[in-house]
């Protein structure tokens, strides 16, 4: 009995250090060689960290562009869906109120040209990207609202697309608005 207990408490020191000390660290080691170093990867401007490259932000003001709609408020703790259907009512009445939201922020775009990223939420809520169309639809609210021509907002949202792969072009939002104040 005695030389049982022994080794259950052997046992039980060893799996403590194994699973409390080395595996953590080791883990920590590990995330040092990811991009950001284990910190995710921030995006920074003046020293100061405004984001993230991975998670959408919330952006409202006229003077910049628009992300995706996110069902959990851009909370990367929280990542999810609306897991509403595409013939719920509320579902229906939400994207409605996008629509009619941008349709007034964005005077002289029909409702056809809205790419429907604009007012549907991503699977996650937490996309940080748009397809070049979805920046496009911008430029001319953008433009006025800055008072810049549009054609150096469009240049600006050209430079910023990104091919991923063999997946569709995108644009990081806020790498675009980050630019965009940036302007000289």
């Amino acid at each position: 009995m005695k030389k049982n207990l022994l080794i259950s408490v052997k046992l039980t020191i060893v799996m403590i250090l194994i699973c409390a000390v080395v595996y953590p660290f080791l883990i920590a080691g590990i995330s040092k060689a990811a991009p950001g170093g284990g910190n995710g990867e921030t995006i920074t401007v003046n020293g100061k960290v405004v984001g993230y490259e991975k998670i959408g932000q919330k952006f409202t003001a006229d003077k910049y562009f628009w992300g995706r709609p996110s069902a959990v408020e851009y909370n990367a703790a929280g990542s999810a869906g609306s897991n509403k259907g595409p013939s719920n009512p509320g579902y229906l009445q939400i994207v409605q109120d996008r629509i009619d939201s941008f349709l007034v922020h964005n005077p002289g775009v029909t409702k056809g040209e809205i790419p429907a990223e604009l007012v549907t939420a991503s699977g996650s809520g937490l996309d940080p990207h748009l397809s070049p169309a979805g920046a496009q639809v911008q430029v001319k609210r953008i433009a006025a609202t800055r008072s810049i021509s549009e054609e150096i907002v469009r240049t600006l949202v050209n430079r910023h697309i990104e091919k991923k792969g063999l997946g569709p072009s995108v644009v990081n939002v806020l790498k675009l608005n980050i630019a965009l104040d940036q302007l000289k």
